[in-house]
């Protein structure tokens, strides 16, 4: 199985850091009586795997994309 070019691996993983990016802002909105401690510290959870999603998207991405094609994407 050919491996994928560095622009579409790019583009995969940050769709995925932004699905994981939305569920730790707006998740919690469905959640309006846990305390707030309980809602940020599992935000930041959440947001831990954006990262490393997120962190290899754009290292993998830098040569292929500038850096504001990679903010855009």
């Amino acid at each position: 199985m050919p491996a994928l070019s560095p622009g579409v691996t790019t583009i995969i993983l940050l769709v995925l850091s932004n699905i994981f990016m939305t569920f730790a802002w707006y998740g919690h909105l469905k959640f309006k009586t846990a305390p707030i401690l309980l809602v940020i510290f599992v935000s930041w959870g959440i947001a831990f795997f954006e990262y490393l999603l997120q962190v290899p998207a754009n290292r993998i991405g830098h040569g292929t994309f500038s850096a504001a094609e990679l903010k855009t994407i």
